[in-house]
């Protein structure tokens, strides 16, 4: 079971995000630091003890304190033309240590994805020295082989089907007498995406004083690193820092038996490359990836096959969003997409004639069920962490199944007796908690919070994910069916109410003749409280927000009832939803008890 805390004091990660993103267009705060060129600061007053607890208590208290001497608005802040070194790497950093300091960093981030730089750009907010190890792949999976890329071939995929209805264009007096599309410009258009995006990202980081140091981290103690880069003799040399944070991401998952070439049998980091169209592809796994990709290719017109090991497609969605997602996404392409669930491609082979053989084995009685032949094929069964050079072995850490580092929900590291180590954190899909890119810069976040002594624990169950196909599905919170099994568990079965809105009855979804669609609201009649959002409709990516800000500062029906949403909108369809509740009481109850989950 995911912890739940009932503490709401918030941490926004839009705002880190936002801040690192005027600062990169020179909006506000300093113009964009130079290559070569180093501004120095004022040294800061540090503490220079072997004794890590004093050395922690001391980043609490200066933040306490608000002592920012490394304000960009300083007026002890001067430029000075040269290069500082930290350990034997080179940087252009724009903080320097004092002299006398005990180490070179409040705050080491080995890995810059989303995660790392979110708990960078809010270390800096704290008024704390930040390096980031990584420089060579700033973005990490989600801006360069992830996230960002795939929503810019989605975009094009999201045109073209319109194109392609033409009951639904001409619906609005819409006429289409052709289209046709170049394969390379939308691929380039993915490609330039991510290129933009990381570069906006490098920016943020310079322009508030984050050193981006080249190379890979390999943990020697609690407070060193060592840098170093296969094949690069010129990047080498040992980092220390107060507190490290391992945010390195994570590579696709191929199952075992099935070999990857990267030409006929690939996997998402080639898909979004986009090089050749194949007539006919088998995608194996229907989550967040295999949907998306189906959705890309079936509307660039390939054939796509998607082979499920679990019995229903999309497993780990709401069961009834399943089955609308499923006749929605797949039974009304019949002519584009067909699939295979309960089984498990146990061979994939090249032939000789071009294409790729898939033996499909039954998962129940392990007897082989059919063999398909098909151009090429994508494996998309989910992600493992990237931990591998690290140095947890030297550490006493022991991975988790999957390789997965353990971590308290503090995100400090444990080593294999479950001991703490206090200056060593470590979040995103490294941990496994949830692997998503906002997830990690929560957690980000949420490691900076504690470091600087204010005690924080993300609740994953109030952090809410799409999947971007079209229409779109989205979600925060617990399935009906876990929802239930939790209640009958802690004796407030009778208690669960649900709420269902179709899009069929909102204005602005019938004006864009886009009425396929739900709203799923599973809440407790007696407090209010909403413990889970499933949406599957136009923009619902957007509007699950407004419930899992909601979870998130402990909002009830109560309040959420007496909102107001515009009209005519695609939001008034949570509108709806809210009011619809069946609460117990007229008016929220004073104290109500609600159980802790573990």
């Amino acid at each position: 079971m995911v912890s739940r805390s009932l503490r709401f004091g918030m941490v926004t990660v839009a705002t880190g995000v936002a801040l690192g993103l005027l600062l990169a267009a020179g909006l506000m705060g300093p113009s964009r630091v130079q290559v070569g060129v180093a501004t120095q600061r004022a040294p800061t007053t540090r503490v220079g003890v072997s004794n890590r607890a004093a050395c922690r208590s001391s980043v609490s208290a200066r933040f306490q304190e608000k002592s920012f001497s490394r304000n960009h608005n300083s007026p002890q802040t001067q430029s000075v033309g040269q290069r500082v070194r930290v350990g034997a790497v080179s940087t252009s950093a724009v903080n320097t240590v004092a002299a006398g300091s005990e180490y070179d960093y409040d705050v080491l981030i080995i890995g810059c994805g989303v995660g790392g730089h979110g708990a960078a750009l809010h270390a800096v907010q704290q008024g704390l020295k930040v390096g980031v190890v990584g420089g060579h792949d700033i973005g990490g999976t989600c801006v360069n082989r992830g996230c960002v890329p795939s929503k810019a071939l989605l975009a094009a995929a999201g045109e073209l089907q319109k194109l392609k209805s033409t009951e639904h264009l001409g619906a609005m007096g819409i006429q289409t007498t052709g289209y046709s599309f170049d394969r390379q410009k939308i691929a380039d258009h993915a490609s330039n995406l991510a290129k933009t995006i990381q570069g906006n990202l490098r920016r943020s980081l310079e322009a508030i004083g984050v050193d981006i140091i080249q190379g890979k981290g390999s943990i020697k103690d609690d407070h060193t690193v060592e840098i170093g880069l296969p094949g690069r003799v010129d990047i080498s040399g040992t980092v220390s820092a107060n507190n490290i944070i391992i945010a390195t991401g994570s590579t696709p998952a191929v199952p075992p038996g099935l070999t990857v070439d990267e030409k006929r049998v690939f996997t998402s980091d080639k898909a979004l490359k986009l090089e050749e169209l194949p007539e006919w592809i088998a995608i194996i796994g229907s989550g967040y990836i295999g949907m998306e990709f189906a959705d890309v290719y079936t509307a660039l017109g390939v054939q796509v096959t998607l082979v499920e090991a679990l019995p229903n497609l999309m497993p780990g969605f709401d069961g009834e969003i399943q089955r609308l997602a499923k006749r929605v996404l797949v039974d009304n392409k019949k002519d584009m997409i067909d699939y295979h669930t309960n089984v498990f491609a146990t061979r994939v082979t090249p032939t000789t004639f071009g294409g790729v053989e898939i033996e499909l084995t039954d998962a129940t009685t392990r007897e082989i069920k059919d063999v398909i032949e098909v151009d090429a094929v994508m494996v998309a069964t989910g992600r493992k962490p990237y931990t591998e050079g690290l140095g947890l072995e030297g550490m006493n850490v022991e991975l988790l199944r999957g390789g997965f580092i353990p971590t308290n929900e503090k995100m400090q590291i444990l080593d294999k007796d479950g001991n703490a180590h206090p200056s060593i954190y470590a979040i995103g899909d490294a941990n496994g908690k949830y692997m998503l890119a906002h997830a990690a810069s929560a957690q980000g976040i949420s490691a900076i919070e504690n470091i600087v002594g204010r005690d924080h624990v993300v609740n994953h169950r109030h952090i809410p994910a799409a999947c971007f196909t079209h229409p779109e599905i989205s979600f925060v919170g617990v399935t009906e069916e876990i929802a239930r099994s939790e209640a009958e568990e802690h004796g407030y079965a009778d208690k669960i109410g649900i709420a269902k809105v179709s899009y069929k009855g909102n204005s602005k979804a019938l004006a864009m003749k886009e009425p396929d669609g739900m709203a799923k609201m599973i809440y407790r009649k007696d407090t209010g409280e909403i413990l889970g959002m499933h949406i599957m409709g136009i923009h619902s990516a957007d509007l699950i927000h407004e419930a899992s800000n909601a979870m998130s500062t402990g909002q009830s029906l109560y309040e959420l009832r007496m909102m107001v949403h515009a009209h005519p909108t695609v939001a008034e369809i949570l509108d709806e939803l809210f009011k619809h509740a069946e609460l117990e009481h007229a008016t929220k109850p004073e104290t109500v008890e609600i159980p802790a989950y573990v």
